[in-house]
């Protein structure tokens, strides 16, 4: 089975996405990489598995917000119709998503995992991300985003 980062490339390109590759030296810390992409830390799309507890039990929320921002766990959970978020371990973050912490892009390819986006990263014309691995980012044009991941759009980010 290709990884994230080949099912990604895929994926925008059958949707004939806006996007670009770029290479880099391996770092997945937001403040790190925005330097070395050269974006705004607005603009990079921070991904966190976000397990929510909730009247049917526990479900995952993939949630995206600035780079700059914080995650707002009520903000989260509420907009799930859940009592209450916490961030998840890490080994079962690893397992939803496929990748290692800080590599985590802002899609979904697993049908455990709510995507969620803070309304605040989508004031950009391009996104960026790591994509699928600590080495490769992508810069990818938020129309593009929204019609290919179709995320659900809620005031997470504090």
């Amino acid at each position: 089975m290709p990884d994230v980062f080949d099912r990604l490339v895929a994926l925008l390109e059958g949707e004939k996405a806006d996007f670009r590759v770029i290479e880099h030296e391996p770092e997945g810390r937001s403040e790190h990489i925005s330097k070395i992409r050269g974006n705004h830390p607005s603009q990079a799309a921070k991904a966190m598995v976000v397990a929510v507890k909730g009247p049917e039990g526990r479900k995952f929320v993939l949630a995206v917000l600035p780079g700059d921002r914080r995650v707002d766990f009520s903000g989260i959970a509420k907009a799930v119709g859940g009592r209450k978020a916490a961030l998840a371990a890490p080994e079962e973050a690893k397992r939803l998503t496929e990748c290692e912490m800080g590599a985590v892009p802002p899609f979904s390819f697993s049908g455990e995992l709510t995507l969620l986006v803070d309304p605040n990263l989508l004031n950009h014309d391009k996104l960026a991300f790591n994509a699928g691995r600590l080495d490769r980012s992508m810069f990818l044009a938020t129309k593009s985003y929204l019609a290919v991941a179709r995320p659900l759009v809620a005031p997470i980010a504090g």
